[in-house]
């Protein structure tokens, strides 16, 4: 079976930068794939490139969307075929109210019914922002701005939604919070692809864990592989293997004695 979205081979340069480095990736219908990497590794590249984000972009590779080649398509024809992005820092209208934000992200619906349709959706997700509907979106705290960006994003009904780094700035209660929000529209059939630091947490809920580096796939496995192997726990979870702590509790024992 196809997968949903494949990503083959792409380039992606920022002028001189080569940011991605012939990387490839395949995402199956109805999973959640967690994309973990330190910053500058080039998670947030590959979805600005899949979404036509950066101009001329890819230089190399192709990017099929069920089955439908769309790498050098316009963002606006990326979304109408079903791929709706959540960008890093929530970037909402903060002029605009909630409401209108929302409206922002229903232009390819094709009536007011299924527009309406979209807002209880969003709204059954997020009841906060039911009651916030007439508030300016730039008055709206960091947790309640992610929301409303996911929202957003959810206005179009999309069959695959690109997150990038949902839990950004937000406190653990927060980041919970969304992360279940996450889970359930999972749960009503839309296909996750998720740009995440915070490992655990994207582990957590992800079916398969990729991990980059220098623009490139170094690892890819079951995310619950992912989460018990050791280099992962060390460098992406913060915590240290048996040997790196002994040898962190010798060092600190020299220091005290000094």
């Amino acid at each position: 079976m196809k997968p949903l979205l494949e990503i083959k081979n792409i380039e992606t340069y920022y002028d001189l930068i080569y940011a991605i480095r012939g990387a490839s990736l395949a995402i199956e219908e109805g999973s959640i794939t967690a994309v973990l990497g330190n910053n500058g590794a080039g998670k947030s590249t590959i979805l600005k490139t899949t979404m036509g984000l950066i101009e001329d972009q890819p230089d190399k590779g192709t990017i099929e969307f069920k089955g439908q080649r769309i790498d050098g398509k316009d963002t606006e024809e990326i979304v109408r075929l079903g791929i709706s992005y959540v960008p890093e820092g929530r970037e909402v209208f903060e002029e605009l109210t909630v409401r209108e934000n929302l409206l922002m992200g229903a232009y390819t619906q094709p009536n007011r019914r299924q527009i309406n349709t979209a807002f209880e959706r969003v709204y059954h997700h997020f009841p906060l922002l039911k009651d916030r509907e007439n508030q300016w979106a730039g008055t709206l705290s960091g947790g309640e701005q992610q929301m409303l960006a996911i929202g957003r994003a959810l206005m179009s009904r999309p069959e695959l939604l690109l997150l990038d780094e949902p839990s950004l700035g937000l406190s653990p209660l927060l980041v919970k919070e969304i992360f279940d929000i996450i889970k359930m529209i999972h749960a009503e059939g839309v296909t996750i692809l998720l740009v995440e630091q915070n490992a655990r947490m994207a582990l957590s809920i992800a079916n398969v864990g990729l991990i980059v580096e220098n623009g490139r796939f170094v690892m890819k496995g079951p995310a619950k592989d992912l989460m018990g192997d050791k280099d992962v726990q060390e460098f992406y979870m913060g915590v240290r293997s048996e040997a790196s702590v002994k040898g962190y509790q010798r060092w600190k024992r020299k220091k005290r004695w000094r």
